[in-house]
């Protein structure tokens, strides 16, 4: 079930789901979507949801990252490896025409990666990039860095899909299943293990407050990689 849908600026729709949405119903359901920007049948869409356990598999998928398929096990389309989805994690599913824009799939990662650190930083979570490694991260409570937000998306006919993951409140522990995105020496982390209770729609709103600014950014290329912000 989803909220009445919103809009976004530049006639971009908003759908907030109010009930978790299995990830087979949701990837079929960006797949047609995608095409029908793609073909102009369709307006762009940003996605607000959550979804019941998962193992999603990414392009770059290796089976023996795949510890205890505890749960569903489902190829995503996407790129990147082995990723979990659950309840207590918001996922972002961004649905927009880079043709209107700079057409440039490194400045939309950026982007993206740019609005939930952004975002994160609201709730007094220091989130960054760090070279060689997807996702967003931050500074666990042993002072390690641990991931905090993944992301993962597929551009077709310059037609984003897919997005980002942060994990407020899930279950740490159904992350040991797989070897999170590849990286086995790093570890997985969440707001409320660092402190901070923050709910769906606390998250929501802090995140769309920003959406002018993302997608402000999403009409400039993408800074070359030497001047892009270092990993802290």
């Amino acid at each position: 079930m989803t909220v009445a849908p919103q809009m976004l600026p530049g006639d971009i729709d908003l759908r907030i789901a109010s009930a978790p949405v299995p990830y087979r119903e949701a990837l079929a359901e960006m797949t047609t979507r995608n095409a029908e920007i793609a073909t102009a049948e369709a307006r762009e869409l940003v996605w607000l949801l959550e979804h019941p356990p998962v193992y999603t598999a990414g392009t770059s998928a290796a089976a023996a990252e795949l510890l205890d398929p505890r749960f569903d096990v489902v190829e995503a389309g996407r790129g990147g490896r082995y990723t979990y989805h659950g309840p207590g994690q918001r996922i972002g599913y961004v649905l927009l025409d880079l043709r209107k824009r700079a057409r440039d799939a490194r400045g939309f990662v950026h982007a993206l990666e740019g609005w939930v650190i952004e975002t994160l930083a609201d709730f007094g979570v220091e989130g960054f990039r760090s070279d060689g490694r997807i996702g967003i991260w931050t500074r666990d409570i042993d002072g390690r860095e641990a991931k905090i937000g993944a992301i993962g998306v597929r551009i077709r006919k310059w037609v984003t899909m897919h997005g980002f993951s942060v994990n407020l409140s899930p279950d740490l522990s159904h992350f040991a299943g797989i070897v999170p995105c590849g990286i086995e020496e790093f570890g997985v982390t969440s707001m409320e293990r660092l402190g901070r209770m923050v709910s769906a729609a606390e998250w929501d709103e802090a995140l769309l407050a920003r959406a002018p600014t993302f997608l402000a950014a999403l009409d400039r290329a993408c800074p070359p990689r030497a001047q892009a912000e270092p990993a802290a």
